[in-house]
């Protein structure tokens, strides 16, 4: 593992050693299987220590993203009961030492036993990466480590041998349509495998060297990276805290990596970056683009001009683990373009009928649905949504439309639900609604996506006023600042009297997004 912003650099037994030490160290600490851990912080060496090492001990890891402001944090802390926070002190924007000391004013003091939290009841330690902003009631990652002579690797190996495969080990929050985002479950035996399988289709090897430019906290860095590159001893590459086209250029050109990570817009910047041709990224081999459907021009210039011959495309969610589908190294250009891929080993796809739930012929439109061990355990703490996305036969409904040819290859055509797509974030609309709701001049408001070049898609509110309210574009996004994630931001805002709506009062997204796109002079 290579840490370039932290200048560490570890053989896989000098990182083996390392992980052991957290994972003596948590349990000194008093972490106990099942207890959620929580990680808040951008890439960086700690993370994937904590990955490995809760892992070892039957902690389970919750991923917060680091783009989450206070209203986030404390849904997600809260929903999952996380008893112990590691987090990063600042990056970007974010001051995270500052918004979970909003949250647990308590952490001001320095504190003799387990942190007692009015807001947080459940969280009991708090573990700064950056000892220079630590709060006083806050412990340093170094110190964490020093516990570990607590606890011998004879027990921690025995401890280990007791956990079972199919027992969770993640939760990773996506957006919900009902607004509250959902904690998607994952075991040991979901995300192995599928880090695995992903890393088995571009025929990853202990000789190739992959730049993981992309978030751990997603599935896309912590499973189809770490996890792939660990079960083929391949080197994991982190070039940044968060992406940059710069410092990743330079990794894939300093590190000789034979493969790198990506969505599309990041590809794009890539490509685009006045510098671009002063590396020598004649190494690259291979890598994967997912997140959002990609241009068939960028792709040529992918296996062009960055010499990725056998990049592959991919298509999943984090309900599955999350990959589904994906292509082959060797498909034709045309198939890894227009299409997500063939099924992946051991898991089942079908494509029904929304409405009846018959499966659908070959090349007519369906709901995609997958079945298999990548599927997750459920969503934490809520059987409901779990009942809703899972049938009683152990289908995972998608909510994507797609089409199937004859050799197997399926094609994304259409979203049931409203999901929007900005950057390879999956942004669902009624998050942002209710979120906007609570603002005492918003009467109603409905959030949709429209096209954006850069991103794919990007937000837009309609917002209708009260009586006698007034807003403006700016005030909105003031108010949205610091409380849901920057991406979630709307960037276009139209003030309404009314929406457009069916004779039986159902809101049409579709002719929001028609007349904003032609408003807007976008396509």
């Amino acid at each position: 593992m290579i840490s370039r912003h932290q200048q560490l650099r570890y053989t896989w037994r000098e990182l083996h050693a390392e992980v052991e030490r957290a994972a003596c160290a948590l349990l000194a600490l008093g972490v106990t299987k099942g207890e959620r851990v929580g990680i808040w912080a951008p890439n960086c060496a700690e993370w994937a220590i904590t990955q490995f090492a809760t892992a070892k001990i039957g902690a389970i890891l919750v991923n917060i993203n680091p783009s989450y402001r206070t209203h986030e944090l404390e849904y997600a802390l809260t929903q999952s009961g996380t008893s112990t926070l590691i987090l990063q002190g600042e990056f970007k924007t974010s001051n995270y030492v500052d918004m979970i000391g909003e949250l647990a004013p308590e952490l001001a003091s320095d504190y003799s036993d387990a942190l007692n939290s009015a807001r947080l009841p459940n969280l009991k330690r708090v573990i700064c990466l950056d000892a220079a902003l630590a709060l006083p009631g806050m412990m340093h990652w170094e110190t964490l480590l020093a516990q570990s002579d607590k606890v011998t690797n004879e027990e921690l190996a025995t401890l280990q041998a007791r956990l079972q495969f199919d027992e969770p080990i993640n939760i990773q929050y996506t957006s919900g349509t009902t607004g509250a985002p959902k904690g998607a479950t994952l075991s040991h035996h979901n995300i192995l495998n599928n880090g695995f399988f992903v890393a088995e289709r571009i025929k990853l090897t202990s000789e190739d060297r992959m730049v993981i430019p992309v978030p751990l906290y997603h599935c896309f860095g912590m499973v189809m990276g770490n996890l792939g590159c660990m079960t083929h001893g391949a080197a994991m590459i982190y070039p940044d805290e968060g992406f940059d086209p710069l410092t990743t250029l330079q990794a894939v050109s300093e590190e000789h990596a034979t493969a790198l990570y990506g969505v599309p817009t990041m590809f794009i910047a890539e490509l685009e970056h006045p510098e671009f041709e002063r590396f020598d990224l004649d190494s690259l081999r291979t890598g994967i683009m997912a997140g959002s459907i990609c241009p068939i021009e960028v792709m040529r210039q992918v296996i062009d001009k960055m010499h990725m011959k056998e990049v592959s495309i991919c298509y999943g969610m984090t309900e599955t683990s999350p990959v589904s589908l994906q292509t082959q190294t060797d498909a034709p250009l045309e198939k890894r373009v227009t299409t997500v891929g063939t099924i992946h080993p051991h898991t089942e796809v079908k494509l029904v009928d929304p409405s009846t739930g018959a499966v659908v012929p070959i090349g007519e439109k369906g709901e995609l649905c997958t079945r298999g061990y990548s599927v997750m355990l459920g969503y934490w703490n809520n059987v409901e949504a779990t009942d809703k996305a899972i049938d009683p036969a152990g289908w995972m409904h998608t909510g994507d439309l797609a089409t199937m040819d004859d050799e197997g290859y399926a094609t994304i055509v259409g979203r049931i639900k409203d999901m929007i797509i900005r950057g390879g974030e999956n942004v669902y609309p009624r998050e942002i609604e209710d979120f906007l709701y609570t603002h005492p001049a918003i009467s109603d408001v409905q959030i949709i996506g429209v096209p954006d070049e850069k991103y794919g898609e990007e937000i837009m509110a309609w917002v209708k006023l009260g009586e006698g309210e007034t807003l403006d574009e700016e005030s909105l996004r003031d108010f949205c600042k610091g409380q849901i994630a920057h991406y979630k931001v709307p960037r276009y805002v139209k003030f309404v009297d009314a929406f457009p709506m069916t004779v039986t009062g159902k809101i049409q997204k579709f002719k929001m997004r028609e007349e904003a796109t032609h408003e807007l002079g976008l396509k």
